[in-house]
């Protein structure tokens, strides 16, 4: 069976590096490792949903986190917010947790879990850059269950490549939050927004 960035416990060999990555006005060091998402570098769906996020403050969850690329520059870019992250993939939460250490930052934590399932509170904002590969099942799950760790006026903002599917995520997220906005189309990439419970239909 071949290995996914999604994968709880990479069997890879270690081939680790180090990068630098500069979004939103932060420079940062980060060290990358065989079996995780995008370890070349900034994914570019990453980056177009860095670009396209309104200020943060509050308390958000950066849900699938990777190596920590998005929520170690909002956490150096937001240092009054308080981050958690967490991914599935045990090796990518560790460097994760080690990546945002050695910038110097404190104003966040590292779980290791499956989703939401090592995930505690509510959050201002839920943001994901959604392992697409994992199957429309797996990640529509995801952006249902999110629902319940949303503080009053939080938000779910994800980004999605249109030719995978953004239309259909769009509907999707329709049918479960009152509020559905698009903040950016860049790239060939879509970044959603969603909040508020939806009206349930009339029987």
């Amino acid at each position: 069976m071949p290995e996914h960035y999604y994968t709880p416990l990479p069997a890879s060999a270690h081939d680790e590096r180090c990068l630098t990555v500069r979004a939103l006005g932060v420079e940062m060091r980060f060290f990358t490792d065989a079996g995780v998402f995008s370890r070349d570098g900034l994914d570019a769906g990453t980056r177009v949903l860095l670009e396209a996020l309104p200020p943060l403050s509050g308390r958000v969850l950066d849900l699938g986190c990777g190596w920590g690329a998005l929520g170690g520059v909002l956490a150096k870019k937001y240092p009054e917010a308080r981050f958690v992250l967490t991914d599935v993939n045990e090796r990518a939460a560790a460097l994760a947790e080690r990546n945002l250490r050695a910038n110097g930052l404190n104003n966040f934590e590292v779980v290791h879990g499956d989703g939401f399932g090592a995930v505690q509170g509510k959050f201002d904002w839920v943001l994901t850059n959604p392992p697409i590969r994992a199957g429309k099942q797996t990640i529509y799950a995801l952006f249902a269950e999110a629902k319940a760790f949303l503080a009053p006026g939080g938000a779910l903002a994800l980004v999605i490549r249109t030719q995978q599917g953004a239309k259909s995520a769009e509907r999707y997220l329709r049918g479960l939050y009152a509020r559905v906005e698009t903040l950016d189309i860049s790239g060939g990439y879509r970044v959603l927004a969603a909040s508020g419970d939806a009206t349930p239909a009339n029987p």
